[in-house]
């Protein structure tokens, strides 16, 4: 037997340690799937599955453990950056200003409500603590391996920060949960009122393709091409169909317009009315009827795989003069866009064509439209990536009355570059995309191995700490670290910046990351609005999470 008793207590042991990783990630993600009042913790529970492990004395080789908490920690936090990437610069647009503006004052209230605690202890939680107990409080585990990281670079070595993010966790989601209700009665939420607003607005869609079919009776427009007519109008459209004569044809650029024309237009809704004016009125009209075509014309949905078109304007391509086809929409990450010349496509786009047959086949090659090269991940640009990021990461950046230089480290230089390489990778004829299950598959195994890294490493002394020493503070810090920022926050958006409060529900779980608490708002509300919310502010809001973590442990520690 003394194999047994090799694999479950030698620390050297590779196949012990692979047990125990396998052992501690598969009973903490089934144990995630517990409810506690209607609310799980998810994969997190593989923290507290791993504390367990390390208190009974299943541990592993330091360097072993470190190694892997560091790489599933990089895997992690660039999945997250492609992830957000495309999104990143974007959710600044329009109204996300002012939500992204209040999660940010949420991160910033988060950290002077810690220091705050901190200084008024009087030394009794040192900064390092404080700051394990403020990253549990806002539900963020990237945060805590960039500042895990930092104290690397400042050879801690004091008590597992880990120990304070644990006890302030649980409370920290409730905590999220409970500031949305108080925040609903502080400000006496009508429920019914503020779900009505979000379907005036899910009805009134501002930039969703929008098809609509006109007669040509404006005379100024006779024998004028159709690319003219687009530059007198100033407006947006995509012509993908006319009638001439009894005719149906796929005009392009240069097909000259005729009074009586009938025509099937594409266009962003907020343009429909200036383009009724300017060409002729609304018509009814069967477009499929097929004894009015001279040849068949069909729509299709074609997949971009091709590399090579990755980036590329749909002006570029020159559809309608080159292949007889129009483009009438393009169809990414689930949400359709309207086809303006200035789009670039991406790889995983999925592209409405309207045309002949024979022409959308060419386009279909053009395109690629091969489905099976989708399921390959793109692992080049994954680990170019990741080495870009290290690399970044190392830079000394020299900040006055700093005893050291300041490195973005492990988590933040991925992070920057994968945002980046997500936005503009294809620049770099890098193309960035993965399907969202490769994606989450990279992110979560990266997530449950530090997690599991981090609990195995700070178990030893966890329920001893606990018991004995300040645990049951550090739930009350993490508490107050959680609940003070969302409430003020919440009041000032509803009350001064007239947020609807279901849009304020996802703001709120989106400041802090936290899925529970976006799941939760989702059960209330019965509308997409918490979720526009959340990923409005997360790319940002994850961004400043672990910069911010890491930097205060370095600004303190200097």
């Amino acid at each position: 037997m003394n194999w047994l008793q090799d694999l479950l207590t030698n620390p050297n042991s590779i196949a012990h340690i692979v047990a125990l990783y396998a052992f501690v990630i598969a009973a903490g993600v089934l144990l995630g799937k517990i409810k506690f009042f209607g609310i799980s913790l998810g994969v997190t529970f593989v923290l507290f599955v791993g504390i367990l492990a390390g208190h009974f004395g299943f541990t592993g080789n330091p360097a072993i453990l470190s190694f892997v908490q560091d790489f599933g920690l990089i895997l992690f936090v660039f999945c997250i950056g492609l992830q957000v990437g495309p999104s990143f610069f974007s959710s600044f647009k329009r109204g996300g200003i002012t939500l992204n503006l209040l999660a940010v004052g949420i991160v910033f209230l988060n950290i002077a409500v810690a220091l705050i605690l901190y200084f008024a202890l009087q030394g009794r939680v040192d900064i390092p603590m404080m700051v394990g107990i403020l990253c549990g409080a806002v539900t963020n585990t990237p945060g805590l391996g960039a500042a895990n990281e930092a104290l690397q670079q400042l050879h801690y070595q004091g008590p597992e920060i880990a120990m304070g993010y644990a006890c302030a966790y649980p409370l920290g989601v409730m905590g999220i949960i409970l500031s949305m209700i108080i925040i609903r009665y502080i400000c006496r939420v009508d429920v019914q009122r503020d779900s009505d607003e979000i379907q005036k607005e899910e009805a009134n869609p501002h930039m969703k393709p929008y098809t609509i079919s006109l007669k040509v009776q404006n005379e100024a427009l006779s024998g004028k091409t159709l690319s003219q007519v687009q530059n007198f109008l100033a407006r947006d459209f995509v012509c993908t169909r006319i009638i001439q004569d009894g005719h149906m044809i796929t005009p392009n650029a240069n097909t000259v317009l005729r009074l009586g024309d009938r025509m099937f237009l594409v266009c962003a809704e907020d343009d429909s009315e200036a383009i009724m004016a300017f060409i002729g009125p609304k018509i009814e009209q069967d477009w499929d009827a097929t004894n009015q075509q001279d040849k068949p014309m069909v729509s299709r949905r074609i997949l971009v795989t091709q590399p090579n078109i990755n980036g590329k304007t749909l002006g570029e391509l020159h559809f309608s003069s080159m292949y007889g086809v129009n483009v009438t929409r393009v169809n990414r990450s689930g949400m359709d866009l309207f086809a303006a010349r200035q789009l670039r496509l991406q790889v995983g786009d999925r592209v409405m064509v309207v045309g002949p047959q024979d022409a959308i086949e060419r386009v279909a090659n053009l395109l690629g439209n091969q489905l099976r090269r989708l399921d390959h991940p793109n692992i080049v640009t994954i680990f170019v990536g990741i080495l870009c990021g290290i690399l970044f990461g190392s830079l000394p950046i020299a900040i006055p009355g700093m005893p050291t230089p300041v490195k973005l480290g492990l988590a933040g230089g991925p992070l920057i570059i994968s945002i980046l390489i997500g936005r503009f990778g294809h620049k770099v004829k890098l193309v960035t995309y993965t399907t969202m299950s490769a994606n989450l598959m990279l992110r979560e195994v990266g997530l449950v191995l530090f997690l599991a890294s981090v609990g195995i490493k700070a178990g030893e002394n966890f329920v001893q700490m606990v018991v004995e020493g300040d645990g049951v503070l550090y739930v009350g810090l993490g508490f107050l670290i959680t609940f003070i920022p969302l409430v003020i926050t919440g009041i000032v958006a509803r009350w001064h910046h007239r947020v609807n409060y279901f849009t304020l529900m996802g703001l709120i779980a989106g400041s802090n990351t936290d899925p529970p608490a976006l799941a939760y708002a989702n059960q209330i509300a019965g509308n997409d609005a918490p979720a526009v919310g959340y990923s409005t502010v997360y790319p940002l809001t994850m961004f400043l999470r672990i910069l911010t973590a890491q930097l205060l442990v370095l600004l303190m520690a200097g």
